[in-house]
């Protein structure tokens, strides 16, 4: 309160009209510094340098890939399904040359021995402290790394468990993030299945919206499992629930967070499920 009252009469005092308005946001900044580690969060200088959103998007590249990694040998070697896994990732950003060697270099970088994956996570979550939305994805695409055989070993789980610890997810909301990925997966294959048999593709223009593909056979258990929601769910809570998933996986705001532009594509493939997950229980209500 003290910064914003100060702040505003000493800008007013030295800018009048604008000083006051500049005074009384950079009051607000300190006020919420008393409840926040101000240093942290880059003090004022953040205000006039900015938090480049490229060196949020590398770091967020480098981490993810070096955490994929070291999930990738919990079992004490990576396995060729992973390997494959990883590159076909790296297929789907569309990386090449040296993006693509420093996606690799990263990978074999997690799968170091002296790799710290506590250290990794948690640097990662001081820079993303306040987007959740990127914290959930950064997640789930481990979550999409340790799925890529079709099978959660006990260490895969462990890792993961350990990961959403340090990112400050509750073991409650893992199980759930957890859930509706082994939904999704089992939607995506099924997906991939029909898409093969039609020959057909789905596009997204950033900013134009989502091209939804068909249902695709889609069954009612499956549309819920989709949504993060069970048997009996009403049709409140699936609005509710669509609506949430939706705004937490929205590409263009996600890469205005720090996702790079190359991994728009894994959020748009997430909305897409979740458009025809919702669109199906629409219309069979």
């Amino acid at each position: 309160m003290w910064g914003k009252i100060l702040g505003f009469c000493f800008g007013f005092m030295f800018g009048k009209i604008f000083g006051a308005i500049l005074g009384l946001y950079l009051g607000h900044l300190f006020d919420k510094s008393l409840k926040n580690n101000f240093d942290k969060a880059g003090g004022f200088s953040s205000l006039f340098n900015g938090d480049d959103v490229h060196q949020r998007q590398a770091l967020f590249f480098s981490s993810c890939f070096a955490v994929m990694g070291h999930i990738a040998k919990s079992n004490g070697r990576v396995s060729e399904v992973h390997i494959k896994a990883a590159s076909l990732f790296m297929d789907e950003m569309g990386l090449k040359g040296e993006e693509r060697r420093e996606a690799q270099h990263a990978f074999q970088a997690g799968k170091q021995s002296d790799f710290s994956l506590k250290e990794t996570v948690h640097d990662f979550k001081e820079r993303f402290a306040k987007r959740h939305d990127l914290l959930q994805l950064f997640l789930e695409i481990q979550i999409q790394m340790a799925f890529s055989d079709g099978i959660l070993a006990e260490q895969e789980k462990q890792l993961l468990s350990e990961v959403s610890k340090q990112l400050g997810i509750s073991k409650t909301h893992f199980a759930f993030v957890l859930k509706r990925y082994q939904a999704e997966f089992n939607f995506r294959k099924q997906q991939q299945r029909y898409q093969q048999q039609q020959g057909q593709s789905s596009s997204y223009k950033e900013g134009s919206g989502h091209h939804v593909p068909p249902n695709n056979n889609m069954n009612r258990t499956q549309a819920l499992g989709l949504l993060g929601l069970n048997e009996g769910a009403t049709e409140r809570e699936v609005k509710v629930a669509y609506r949430k998933l939706m705004a937490q996986h929205h590409p263009d705001k996600l890469v205005s967070q720090g996702l790079p532009k190359h991994m728009m594509e894994l959020a748009v493939k997430k909305s897409q499920d979740i458009q025809a997950a919702y669109e199906y229980l629409k219309k069979a209500a």
